[in-house]
């Protein structure tokens, strides 16, 4: 399959079973996935869009929290690549009646599913899950601590619109404090050679944010003016426990960009938002739609890039049991 994507097993720098996170993930790990993710979205435009790749891989996809674009870009993933799926909601299931999140888990895999993708409030839940089952593990998103396949779609993308992004400029503005997009982000681009600088008020910062080795700025058009990409994050109210704004009217005020603070941007740079948008308070209508924003073809690659999650991993895993198949059949009765 690897020659029938285009890519030769020299190219392919992928060994992990599981997609936990950013986090220690190398440069060659990320060119891999973004590589794989672009011949998938070639494969998006023909009239056919699917492909025989996983035909007889079963994955649950866990989601114990709201989510839209997340959830639907994974499904239709795994739909385009011919595997079976089993969707779960914690609000109809049996978490409702005090099961606990390993019974779950294993419950799920004694039907023998392949694959798990999970979104959970709580940080760690996926390293939980790799470390007690069999079957590979994607991070759909951990509370606030990683959101590894949206940074990665988010760098295709700017690596799409901007090229290369060794010594390219990135602006990360928002709720960086409760924000796994933001860890992601950071994390690899970092890996890849872009300078990273985050902005926000003090109390949307994490402590000693500088020692994740980005610059830290509280003022908008200086964060903005160099940048080749600005990445507007949502103010995530449902994970702040208490007042870290006076209002959403200061916060917009400060550090919304609208019109009159996207003039201060170099002609050519693009604006994001991995949503949900909160329009009006992070971004202008105008500045949503407008020319600069990429943000519909954010979801559009979200399909393509977490097809090449899926498949890299899968490709792992099929690895594996070969080899376990072969050992076993060495052993003399």
């Amino acid at each position: 399959m690897l020659f029938a994507l285009g890519l030769g097993e020299e190219q392919v720098h992928w060994t992990r079973k599981h997609l936990l996170g950013l986090e220690g993930v190398t440069r060659d790990e990320i060119l891999t996935v973004l590589d794989t993710a672009a011949i998938f979205r070639e494969i998006l435009e023909r009239p056919v869009k699917k492909v025989p790749t996983l035909r007889g891989v079963t994955i649950a996809n866990l989601f114990f929290e709201a989510s839209t674009r997340t959830r639907m870009s994974f499904e239709l993933a795994e739909k385009r690549l011919s595997a079976d799926t089993l969707n779960f909601s914690a609000s109809t299931s049996s978490v409702k009646k005090g099961e606990t999140l390993r019974d779950t888990a294993r419950n799920i895999e004694a039907m023998k599913v392949d694959m798990v993708v999970m979104r959970h409030g709580s940080p760690g839940a996926p390293h939980f899950l790799a470390d007690h089952l069999d079957a590979s593990i994607i991070n759909a998103g951990d509370g606030p601590h990683e959101h590894p396949t949206q940074a990665l779609l988010d760098i295709f993308t700017m690596r799409e619109k901007v090229g290369p992004l060794a010594g390219k400029r990135v602006t990360i503005v928002g709720d960086i404090l409760h924000s796994r997009v933001a860890r992601s982000d950071v994390w690899g681009l970092r890996a890849l050679g872009a300078e990273v600088t985050l902005c926000g008020p003090r109390t949307l910062m994490p402590a000693q944010a500088e020692s994740l080795g980005v610059a830290v700025e509280t003022d908008l058009v200086a964060a903005i003016r160099d940048a080749d990409v600005v990445n507007i994050l949502r103010i995530q109210k449902e994970r702040q426990s208490g007042s870290f704004l006076p209002t959403l009217r200061e916060y917009t005020e400060l550090f919304g960009l609208d019109a009159r603070r996207l003039a201060h941007l170099r002609p050519d740079a693009i604006v994001m938002h991995p949503g949900p948008i909160n329009r009006g308070v992070e971004l202008s209508p105008d500045v949503a739609d407008g020319e600069r924003s990429v943000i519909l073809d954010q979801v559009t690659n979200g399909v393509a890039v977490r097809m090449a999650v899926i498949y890299l991993v899968s490709r792992v895993r099929a690895t594996e049991q070969a080899e376990d198949s072969q050992l076993l059949e060495g052993v003399s009765v």
